[in-house]
């Protein structure tokens, strides 16, 4: 089949096998690395993604499912001067991450729950990052990451939005 999706701001027609998971596709087709392949079953989260702004677990979409729409990855968090996204800084801020392979996951999550809730408690911040599994951190570096990008994000200036990186 060929699709036709934006990934990180690039649109891009492909044709593929009607079964490729969207995983796959962002990292065999489109070569971007950070989501991970994890577990293949939606119980880890690495390869969490945004899917028109909401935060999937990419191994378990279709890529023929993300046609015309709109996908981005956590390489597309990063501005084209190369800074990183707040919720990016706060995690490297913060020390959220050990080994890294569960981060571009946690940062997806992470992204997506401040843009429904800009101002989450620390237990609204562990349910929201309930799907996403860190086996080094045991989590109180990374809720404190999530919290340090939404205190940052909430001191932007006035009429003036802080860079999430979200539709990059």
């Amino acid at each position: 089949m060929e699709i036709k999706i934006a990934v990180n701001g690039t649109t891009r027609s492909d044709e593929v096998e009607p079964r490729l998971l969207l995983i796959h596709y962002l990292r065999g087709l489109r070569g971007l690395r950070a989501a991970n392949v994890g577990c293949d079953t939606t119980s880890c989260g690495a390869c969490t993604v945004l899917l028109d702004g909401e935060s999937v677990k990419s191994c378990t979409v279709l890529a023929v499912q993300a046609n015309g729409r709109s996908v981005a990855t956590a390489e597309g968090l990063v501005a084209e001067d190369g800074t990183m996204s707040v919720v990016q800084q706060a995690f490297r801020r913060n020390h959220g991450l050990q080994c890294g392979f569960c981060t571009p996951g946690m940062v997806m999550a992470a992204t997506s729950l401040l843009a429904e809730n800009s101002h989450p408690t620390e237990q609204e911040v562990r349910e929201g990052l309930e799907g996403n599994f860190c086996r080094c951190t045991g989590y109180h570096n990374i809720v404190r990451a999530v919290l340090a990008a939404a205190e940052a994000l909430s001191q932007s200036a006035p009429g003036e939005e802080a860079e999430t990186g979200v539709g990059a």
